[in-house]
């Protein structure tokens, strides 16, 4: 993700308490006028927390649930049963859109699942891991504060 490193994780050093990066990466999916899935890059914004931590706020939501796919694991075109927010534990995953666009979904980044009519997209595992995920779903009207990146 543009603008936060690979080790965004990890403490900075030179401010005690403080993360070196103030954001969650993320992938937004989406379904365009167009009635097909499409997706963005981007994060999730964070702000100081109340202990020395980063913190996004409290979210909305009406269920969350965990999931397991063992390894070799795919699921062809289908849509996002409920605007959700998908949460990898383990597991790499090649996500796909119907206009061929790919994007690689891995543990720390965050899937914002809002594709949920239309073309839809499709996944497989790629990796020898079993998919661990959590879904979060978001309650009508819930804000996510999501943030694209500025296209290249």
């Amino acid at each position: 993700m543009q603008g936060c490193p690979d080790d965004a994780n990890k403490r900075d050093r030179n401010a005690e308490g403080r993360y070196a990066c103030r954001m969650l990466p993320c992938i937004r999916l989406w379904t365009g006028t167009d009635s097909q899935s499409h997706f963005e890059t981007g994060h999730i914004a964070l702000a100081a927390g109340a202990h020395g931590d980063l913190a996004s706020g409290g979210l909305a939501v009406t269920t969350v649930s965990f999931e397991e796919t063992g390894r070799g694991g795919a699921l062809d075109w289908h849509t996002a049963p409920a605007r959700q927010l998908v949460i990898t534990l383990s597991g790499t995953l090649d996500f796909q859109t119907r206009s061929q666009q790919h994007f690689t979904l891995k543990p720390g980044v965050v899937l914002l699942a809002e594709d949920t009519a239309g073309g839809g997209h499709s996944w497989r595992l790629v990796d020898s891991e079993p998919w661990r995920r959590v879904y979060v779903v978001l309650a009508r009207g819930t804000e996510v504060p999501f943030t694209a990146e500025a296209a290249a």
